[in-house]
């Protein structure tokens, strides 16, 4: 099996979530949603699992945070300047919030926030590694 990342997030409206996550161009694999979660796919390595309180709770004891609480940025790579700003205003159509910290434009690399409708931040971030400055290469 290849090395890929699931991340779970509760939700408190899994239609809403899905219909979110959609709108960002996530795919939904049904042969691992139910009504209690979704399965959404970004890449072959990449799935977001969208899970009900309830069903969160089959995780962890951990409580869930208040929307308005940040633990984590979740960032996802694009191809372009466009792309990240298209999927920051598909963010804003879609019930989340844009924008929610200040836009990073660095030259070689452009990055917009937002969150979903449950407050999870993510970033939206396109980079050309051919333009990264000599400072910034690893050595």
């Amino acid at each position: 099996m290849p090395n890929m990342i699931f991340v779970n997030l509760p939700v408190t409206d899994l239609q809403k979530s899905k219909v979110f996550y959609t709108s960002l161009g996530f795919t939904n694999n049904p042969a691992f949603s139910d009504e209690t979660a979704a399965c959404m796919v970004w890449s072959e390595a990449i799935y977001v699992m969208l899970l009900t309180h309830a069903k969160w709770r089959t995780f962890t004891t951990r409580a869930i945070p208040p929307s308005t609480s940040s633990e984590v940025m979740l960032a996802v790579s694009c191809g372009s300047r466009e792309a990240v700003d298209a999927m920051n205003a598909a963010a804003a159509a879609s019930g989340g919030m844009p924008d929610v910290n200040p836009i990073q434009d660095l030259g070689f690399m452009y990055s917009r926030d937002f969150t979903d409708p449950d407050g999870h931040v993510w970033e939206a971030v396109w980079m050309d590694p051919a333009a990264v400055p000599h400072e910034n290469q690893p050595k």
